[in-house]
């Protein structure tokens, strides 16, 4: 069982360790925090949190360093997240004011926390599982050439240039639009994508335009339907490095993949304020057991996601948590003003 005062010298013990990057023993912690008690009383403290698994020595006779139980104990019991600065909720502000479209402000998002943080950023994408399809435009841009341009209410926004089997005149195009736009427009997503694959296997659907149509737009659809992820700053592990016991490799396939943080960023529990954190080997089951990730959830138009970010066990908590907390508000009131002037 760990004291008050045991937690409050893991706490310096983290504090100290994340700063640095050296083990801290009890004379520093003296002659840095005020606990009005003697070295050997701290050591006698810091005996404890080392039977308790939150602390370890990396070198016979050397200070102390965290464990990822350590880690999670300093998590569980932050009193409070460091503020972010005025300028840093400026640059928030500035960064994601006035973006074009919904990739424009996911990019934005992963950017600006990277630049906060100086760890790899992560977004989930709102969910368009629930969302409508809201319009749907065919343009011809030569006779056998066509954009497609789909729009869901919930601000996604799909376009795609195909060629055609064969040519057709503006005539034919709206009367392709006319009738693929009845099929879907203001179905949701998952009805749409349905009614399109009826359409592809009724044997009397045999005009070739309108099949090749019907199958890019399901495929489209596919895509709003499924979960996806944006990142930024993955160069930051190389600077990194030497926070890591192993290779960072594990967690450079995990990028390119994506597939494996999706699920890491959509299992993690959030606490009562929507803030989450998994921490070291908690994640060793997805490979990445030398990484910690910590997030915040936003509000979407049809539900919560997450943007965070990831990085070594040995990060500013607090501060990193306070950043992903800041963008994760600043990012649901964007959405949100987005969704009241549809």
């Amino acid at each position: 069982m760990v004291t008050e005062r045991g937690l409050q010298v893991l706490r310096a013990i983290v504090q100290d360790y994340v700063e640095t990057h050296e083990p801290v023993g009890s004379r520093s912690i003296v002659d840095r925090y005020s606990f009005g008690v003697s070295a050997a009383t701290i050591r006698n403290d810091m005996a404890l949190l080392e039977d308790e698994e939150l602390i370890t020595a990396p070198h016979t006779s050397s200070g102390r360093v965290p464990t990822d139980k350590g880690y999670r104990v300093f998590v569980n019991h932050l009193a409070q997240l460091r503020p972010l600065s005025v300028a840093q909720r400026t640059a928030i502000e500035s960064f994601l004011a006035d973006p074009a479209d919904l990739d424009d402000l996911m990019i934005r998002t992963v950017r600006v926390l990277t630049q906060l943080t100086g760890q790899v950023a992560l977004a989930q994408y709102p969910s368009f599982a629930r969302a409508h399809v809201s319009h749907l435009e065919l343009v011809a841009l030569a006779p056998s050439r066509l954009l497609i341009v789909l729009v869901i209410d919930a601000g996604g926004v799909s376009q795609r240039m195909t060629p055609l089997p064969e040519p057709l005149d503006d005539a034919d195009v709206a009367v392709l639009r006319a009738r693929l736009s009845a099929l879907i427009t203001g179905r949701a997503v998952s009805d749409a994508a349905e009614r399109l694959q009826a359409l592809l296997a009724d044997p009397q659907t045999t005009d070739p335009a309108l099949r090749v149509l019907a199958a890019i737009i399901g495929d489209e659809l596919g895509e709003f339907r499924q979960e996806r992820l944006v990142m930024a700053g993955a160069a930051t592990l190389a600077r990194r490095e030497q926070d890591f016991r192993g290779s960072i490799h594990p967690l450079l396939e995990a990028i390119e993949e994506q597939v494996t943080l999706i699920r890491l960023m959509s299992e993690m529990e959030a606490d009562v304020h929507g803030l989450a954190a998994s921490i070291g080997t908690e994640n060793a089951s997805f490979g990445l057991g030398e990484a910690s990730i910590v997030a915040s959830d936003y509000a979407g138009p049809t539900g919560t996601a997450r943007v965070g970010v990831m990085g070594p066990t040995r990060m500013d908590y607090p501060s990193n948590l306070a950043a992903a907390r800041a963008v994760a508000r600043y990012l649901s009131r964007m959405l949100d003003e987005d969704e009241a002037s549809r």
